[in-house]
C-alpha cells in the first residue's frame, strides 16, 4: 500500500493519476450539455449505497470510472451559462492549478514550521486585500473556512470588545435581509435569544438607518448594550449593499463595533466600474470577504479583515505542543495565533496563483461582466409582463416571479412559481433558485458566471413561463373535472 503514498519514489504514480483525473473532468466539462441530469434522490442514492467501501478496487482507472456513475455525470456544474442558482461561481483556471500544488503538498497554515513561504503567503494577501478595503496600516486577518466562520469570528471580537460582560445587555444589530450566520454566530457565542436585533430595510433592501438610529438610542435608553452593527455589502437573496458611510457615522457616534458582511460583494473590491457601491466599507472595525464567490475562486476561499490587529489576540490560545507564548517574542509567525481553527489549508495560494497569472483588474472584469448582465436581466424582467420583479440589482441578483394575468389568487401563483422551479430542476435544462419575499414565494437567479448571456436569461424565462402554465392549466383541468 505504500506505493500509494506521495513521495520522492511515487512521483511518476502520482502523475499518471492526477493526469487521468484531470482528463476525465477536462472531457466532462467539454461535453456537458446541461447544468444538472435531473438525477433524483430515490435513483441514485441505491447506486451509492450499493458500494462496499471495504473492498476497494486497487485500480485507478476503475475508481474513476465509478466515480462517473457516483458523481460526474450528475454533478451539479456550476461552469455552465444555465446554472443560475446560488452564490456559485465558474473558477478560474490559475485558482485551480493552485488547489492542485496545496493538495499534493498539504501545507498546514497553523504554524510556521508547517508551512513557511505559505505563512508568509496568506499574510501577504491579507495586506492586499486589506489595503484595498482601506483599514489602514494596523490592519490583519486571517484566511477562514468561509463566510459563516468570518462573521462568527468578527463576532467573537466584538463581543469581547464591547464594554461590559453581562452577555445578556448584549445586542447585534443586523438587516432584516442579512445572513442568517449572524443569529447562528450569536447563539454560539452565549448570546441571550433576543439578542440580534433587526432592522427593517427600505424599497432597496438596504438597512433604514433611521431605524438603526431610532435603536442604537433606545438599547442606551434600557440600558443594553449594541455590541456590533452587521452592515451587509450584498445580501444573499437580493445582493443589496447597505448604506455603510451613514452606518460608519452611527457606529462612530455610538462608540459600536461596525462589521461589514462583504462575503458576496467583495468582487467589487477588485471592479474598475463599480467600486463606488463600496464606499464606508473602510470604516468598518472588520470586515468579511468570500473569494469563493465573487473572486472566482474554488471553494473554499474566505477572509476575515480587521481594522486593529490587536482586537486577533481575543482568538488567541498558546500551546507548548504548537505555538508557545516564547515564539512571540522570538517574532515566529504563526498564523494559529489568530484563527479559530488550528490544521487549515493553504487556500490563499489558490488567490495568489489568480492574482499573479490575471491580476486584480482581470479578476474584476469578470465581476464587472456579472454586474452588468444582471443590469440587462434587469430590464428584460422589467419589460415583461409576466414577471413580476422585485428590486434593481446592485450586484448580480434578481429577484422576480412568474404572475400570470388571468391568475389573481395568490397562493396558486405561489404554487406555480414552485412547481416550476422544481420542474426546470428535475429536467436540469437550467438550476435556479428560490425565497420569499412578503411571504410569498420568489424565484431567483444568481449571475456569477460571465459566460452567461441575455439570451440564456430570456430562455430560462420563457422555460419558467412555460412550466408554471403548465402547472396552472393542469389544476384548472382538475378542477373542472
Amino acid at each position: 500500500m505504500r506505493s500509494h503514498l506521495l513521495n520522492d519514489t511515487t512521483a511518476e504514480h502520482y502523475r499518471r493519476s492526477v493526469t487521468e483525473g484531470v482528463e476525465r473532468v477536462a472531457a466532462k466539462l467539454a461535453t456537458t450539455q446541461r447544468p444538472f441530469t435531473g438525477v433524483t434522490v430515490d435513483a441514485l442514492a441505491p447506486v451509492i449505497e450499493r458500494i462496499d467501501l471495504d473492498r476497494p478496487l486497487h485500480d485507478t482507472t476503475a475508481a474513476l470510472d465509478e466515480l462517473e456513475d457516483v458523481y460526474l455525470r450528475d454533478a451539479v456544474y456550476f461552469h455552465h451559462p444555465r446554472y443560475l442558482a446560488h452564490l456559485n461561481c465558474p473558477v478560474v483556471i490559475p485558482a485551480v492549478l493552485g488547489e492542485a500544488v496545496l493538495s499534493a503538498v498539504n501545507s498546514s497554515l497553523d504554524t510556521w514550521d508547517q508551512s513557511a513561504g505559505g505563512t508568509l503567503i496568506e499574510r501577504k494577501l491579507i495586506d492586499w486585500t486589506a489595503a484595498r478595503i482601506g483599514l489602514g496600516a494596523a490592519a490583519d486577518g486571517v484566511f477562514t473556512s468561509g463566510g459563516t466562520q468570518s462573521n462568527l469570528q468578527a463576532l467573537l471580537l466584538a463581543r469581547e470588545e464591547a464594554k461590559t460582560r453581562d452577555l445578556a445587555t448584549l445586542r447585534v444589530l443586523t438587516s432584516e435581509v442579512s445572513h442568517f450566520s449572524v443569529q447562528k454566530s450569536a447563539k454560539l457565542l452565549g448570546l441571550g435569544p433576543d439578542a440580534v436585533v433587526s432592522i427593517p430595510v427600505d424599497h432597496d433592501k438596504r438597512m433604514q438607518t433611521v431605524a438603526l438610529a431610532r435603536e442604537l438610542a433606545r438599547c442606551a435608553e434600557d440600558g443594553r448594550v449594541p455590541m456590533a452593527v452587521v452592515a451587509t455589502a450584498g445580501s444573499t437573496d437580493f445582493g443589496s449593499i447597505d448604506p455603510l458611510p451613514e452606518i460608519a457615522e452611527l457606529c462612530a457616534q455610538y462608540g459600536v463595533w461596525m462589521h461589514v458582511d462583504a462575503a458576496y460583494g467583495c468582487g467589487l473590491l477588485a471592479s474598475l466600474k463599480h467600486r463606488d457601491r463600496i464606499d464606508g466599507i473602510e470604516h468598518a472595525d472588520s470586515v468579511t470577504v468570500d473569494y469563493h464567490k465573487s473572486f472566482f475562486q474554488p471553494v473554499s476561499s474566505s477572509a476575515v479583515l480587521v481594522r486593529d490587529a490587536a482586537t486577533l489576540r481575543h482568538a488567541t490560545y498558546h500551546a507548548e505542543y504548537l505555538n508557545p507564548r516564547r515564539m512571540v517574542t522570538e517574532r515566529i509567525p504563526n498564523q494559529v495565533d489568530k484563527s479559530l481553527q488550528t490544521t487549515r489549508r493553504f487556500d490563499a495560494l489558490k488567490l495568489w496563483m489568480t492574482l499573479r497569472v490575471m491580476g486584480a483588474d482581470g479578476i474584476g472584469r469578470l465581476f464587472d461582466e456579472v454586474c452588468d448582465l444582471a443590469r440587462d436581466g434587469w430590464r428584460l424582467l422589467a419589460a415583461d409582463p409576466r414577471f413580476d420583479v422585485v428590486v434593481e440589482p446592485s450586484l448580480s441578483t434578481l429577484v422576480f416571479r412568474y404572475v400570470p394575468a388571468a391568475v389573481t389568487d395568490p397562493t396558486s401563483i405561489d404554487r406555480a412559481n414552485l412547481y416550476a422551479r422544481k420542474a426546470l430542476f428535475a429536467s436540469g435544462d437550467a438550476v435556479v433558485a428560490g425565497t420569499k419575499v412578503a411571504g410569498r414565494h420568489y424565484l431567483k437567479f444568481t449571475l456569477l458566471n460571465p459566460e452567461t448571456t441575455t439570451a440564456d436569461i430570456t430562455a430560462v424565462l420563457d422555460l419558467i413561463a412555460g412550466h408554471a402554465e403548465q402547472y396552472l392549466g393542469e389544476s384548472l383541468d382538475r378542477v373542472a373535472s
